[in-house]
C-alpha cells in the first residue's frame, strides 16, 4: 500500500524543486511538512538511494534535487513507495474451505494489478516540473 509515503515524498521533492540552488536541511523540510526531521531523513534516504536527491553533510549541508524537475516523473516516486498494491488484502488469511475464501485473494490480485497499472500510467504522464507549476 502507498498510504501517505507518496504524498510525503512528493512534498519533499516539490520543496527541493522550489529552491533549486539551495541545500535544504531536514529541519527546514520538516517545518514545511509540519513533521519530524527524523521522518524526513528517512524519506530523504530513500529518495537519495533512488538518485532523485543528493545530500551534502556539514555546516552548509542539506539536500537538493539530483536531477532536473522535468526528468522526474510522478510514476517513479510511486514505484519507490509502493510496497505491493495500492489496496491491501484483509489482515486474516481467508478460509480455504470456503468457496469465496479459497479464490478471493487471487481475484483481488488481478484487480489490484490493473488498478496499479492505471495509476502508474496516469502518474507517468506528469513530471515534477508540471506538477509544481500548480502552486509555484
Amino acid at each position: 500500500m502507498v498510504k501517505s509515503k507518496f504524498a510525503i515524498s512528493i512534498h519533499i521533492l516539490s520543496l527541493l524543486a522550489g529552491f533549486p540552488d539551495e541545500w535544504l536541511t531536514s529541519e527546514f523540510i520538516a517545518g514545511s511538512l509540519n513533521s519530524n526531521p527524523a521522518l524526513v531523513r528517512k524519506e530523504l534516504s530513500m529518495l537519495r538511494d533512488a538518485g532523485l536527491v543528493e545530500s551534502k553533510e556539514g555546516k552548509n549541508g542539506g539536500n537538493r534535487l539530483a536531477r532536473s524537475m522535468k526528468d522526474i516523473r510522478m510514476s517513479e516516486v510511486f514505484n519507490l513507495v509502493k510496497e505491493e498494491h495500492i489496496f491491501g488484502y484483509a489482515p486474516n488469511t481467508p478460509n480455504p474451505d470456503c468457496k469465496v475464501g479459497k479464490g478471493i485473494n487471487e481475484a483481488l490480485n488481478a484487480l489490484f494489478s490493473g488498478i496499479d497499472e492505471a495509476v502508474y500510467k496516469q502518474l507517468h504522464a506528469v513530471t515534477l516540473e508540471e506538477f509544481t507549476r500548480k502552486y509555484f
